[in-house]
């Protein structure tokens, strides 16, 4: 009895804390990912990375050129999927966005697999590497309990910023256009000449996802102060994983501890009084 009442417990705590240890998981994933991306690239040489953003920027030159983006050929899949694709798994980089805190992992495509943990990069767009006559657009979902990702992106404002870190290079936009559209609107993703561009979107309103929320911003010279805010990093994010894991144990163990006792005392009430009740019983037969 004791150890189905401590099971049931136990799972309860865990139905409890399981949207906060899936968020924690998913921010953890992210974090290595990104600190992985960047590794990587570390260990490129000068002349690799080089040729890398060179394929990528004449990626970019022929989709502008290209008057039917949004449908490729398997040629046309096979080249994106390969374009900026540093470690093999599909990264093409990371985007921060200092108002609401969040470094995600950016990969390309948006299959449902990339956006319930990270950042994905919408086909048919630009690479997010800059320059003339480019819109690149980001998507990311809001609202799961499972992870964070874009939850917060409505707080952003005109005038704020986000960049995207690709291989070596930081590209820093700021917000100008704050849009909400039905999912067939597309005409605000098109690339302009001479723009420099980049989107970002969500689904909105919260529970709902009726309609797309669209951030975009305008290329802007990087910041001469660096970015000093606090984003999720492997490390801390082992350490707050050892303190709630202990923290469980503790909760458990003190559980289990009090259904013991409680369980130890009603077992001493029950067989004691039957004890008592047998002795009066007998006394009264001898008499």
């Amino acid at each position: 009895m004791i150890a189905i009442s401590a099971i049931a417990m136990i799972g309860a705590l865990g139905l409890i804390a399981y949207p906060t240890f899936s968020d924690w998981w998913n921010r953890m994933h992210q974090s290595y990912a990104v600190a992985g991306y960047v590794e990587q690239t570390k260990d490129m040489s000068g002349a690799e990375r080089k040729a890398m953003l060179k394929a990528a920027h004449e990626y970019n030159e022929r989709l502008a050129a290209n008057g039917d983006r949004w449908h490729m050929t398997d040629a046309q899949k096979r080249e994106y999927d390969e374009t900026l694709d540093v470690t093999g798994t599909g990264i093409m980089g990371y985007v921060t966005i200092p108002r609401i805190k969040v470094k995600l992992p950016v990969y390309h495509g948006t299959s449902d697999g990339v956006l319930q943990i990270a950042a994905g990069h919408l086909a048919g767009t630009s690479l997010p590497v800059g320059g003339a006559t480019t819109h690149a657009v980001v998507s990311g979902h809001t609202g799961l309990p499972s992870a964070r990702l874009l939850t917060g992106l409505d707080e952003l404002k005109k005038g704020d910023t986000f960049a995207f870190h690709v291989l070596d290079q930081t590209y820093t936009y700021k917000v100008d256009q704050i849009s909400v559209v039905l999912p067939s609107e597309i005409s605000k993703l098109n690339i302009e000449s001479g723009a420099d561009y980049a989107t970002l979107i969500t689904c909105t309103p919260y529970g709902v996802n009726s309609h797309r929320l669209l951030v975009r911003g305008h290329r802007i010279p990087n910041p001469k102060v660096p970015d000093k805010t606090q984003y999720d990093e492997p490390g801390e994010m082992t350490a707050v994983a050892a303190a709630v894991i202990g923290l469980l144990v503790f909760v458990a163990g003190c559980a289990f501890v009090g259904l013991a006792r409680l369980w130890r005392r009603s077992w001493i009430v029950r067989h004691g009084l039957c004890a008592g009740a047998g002795a009066r019983h007998s006394s009264g037969v001898r008499g």
